[in-house]
């Protein structure tokens, strides 16, 4: 069955799945961090060794240690990043997507680094386009860690309680319950993600 499969899984490995793939993503290459996230915090409901606490501290700073490091290379090589980035994820680094990003970070500056972690395309830039633009680190670290924590702690709060319900009015069919949430929450956000690419 599937929650004994579940159990079987080492809450480490989970941890460290977490904060890398969302560091990564972080840095700038696209990965589904968001999906892992939730991932992780549907197990956390489902699994006793999984700590939904550590979830989304490991998420909150691979957070802020990828942006930091997006930030670090924006600042080294500057606009030479997103020539690279849009050659090797052309769907994610169009000049359009990269024109519009800018535009928000010229217009909002640090609120859009701390409401950028909560939209997909901003989430990958942050760090790079913050440090193009001359943004102060100091500034950017702060409504980073403020961002990070926040789309971290609050989605797996969220995500972790929905599991919770789901599994107590659905006790006798917890395993039924926990795929059809993951489902539901991975089609809505893979969804999401189709909405924003470009036709």
């Amino acid at each position: 069955m599937l929650t004994e499969w579940l159990h079987t899984i080492p809450p480490l490995l989970v941890y460290l799945v977490v904060g890398l793939v969302v560091g990564i993503e972080s840095v700038g290459i696209p990965l589904p961090g968001e999906i892992v996230l939730v991932t992780a915090a549907l197990m956390a409901s489902h699994h006793d060794g999984i700590s939904p606490v550590l979830v989304g501290v490991c998420a909150s700073a691979g957070a802020i240690i990828g942006d930091s490091i997006g930030y670090a290379l924006g600042k080294r090589f500057g606009p030479r990043v997103f020539g690279w980035a849009g050659e090797k994820f052309p769907s994610h680094f169009s000049e359009d997507k990269v024109g519009r990003a800018q535009a928000l970070f010229t217009r909002f500056g640090a609120w859009a680094v701390f409401f950028g972690r909560f939209v997909a395309l901003l989430r990958i830039l942050s760090g790079p386009l913050a440090a193009t633009m001359g943004m102060h680190y100091g500034k950017f670290l702060l409504a980073n860690a403020a961002g990070g924590i926040a789309w971290a702690g609050g989605t797996t709060a969220a995500v972790y309680f929905v599991g919770e319900a789901a599994e107590h009015y659905l006790a006798e069919f917890s395993w039924i319950a926990l795929l059809v949430v993951l489902l539901a929450v991975i089609g809505f956000s893979v969804r999401a993600r189709l909405r924003r690419s470009p036709r």
